[in-house]
């Protein structure tokens, strides 16, 4: 129904940048909402930074002033400039989108595959 293809992670030294980008193919009707999770290892997923249609952010209280989540609605892309990066910061980070489809008129939630952000001391 939609297909998430995540690109940007890589390894990068502690107060440097790195720049996700998510982008949402398929039967795609409407996309509501467009977020950010990740999981480190031996942790719980937990939110990032969320982003709505019209352009509402939620972003963690840990990358509040160093992420930023962005959207392109006419790609159906959606970003994440993370900056001053920490160490505390590795982990697989995931794209979520809500979306409605031409098969599917309710929305659900669709995950990418996770790229992997490592962050050097």
């Amino acid at each position: 129904q939609v297909q998430l293809v995540e690109l940007g992670g890589g390894l990068v030294q502690a107060g440097g940048s790195l720049r996700l980008s998510c982008a949402a193919s398929g039967s795609i009707r409407r996309i509501s909402a467009m977020g950010w999770y990740r999981q480190a290892p031996g942790k719980q997923r937990e939110l990032v930074a969320t982003i709505t249609s019209g352009g509402t952010t939620n972003d963690a209280d840990s990358v509040k002033g160093r992420f930023t989540i962005s959207r392109d609605n006419a790609r159906n892309t959606v970003y994440l400039q993370m900056n001053s990066l920490k160490p505390e910061d590795t982990a697989v980070y995931y794209c979520n989108v809500v979306a409605t489809t031409t098969l599917i008129l309710s929305p659900m939630d669709y995950w990418g595959k996770g790229t992997l952000v490592t962050v050097s001391s």
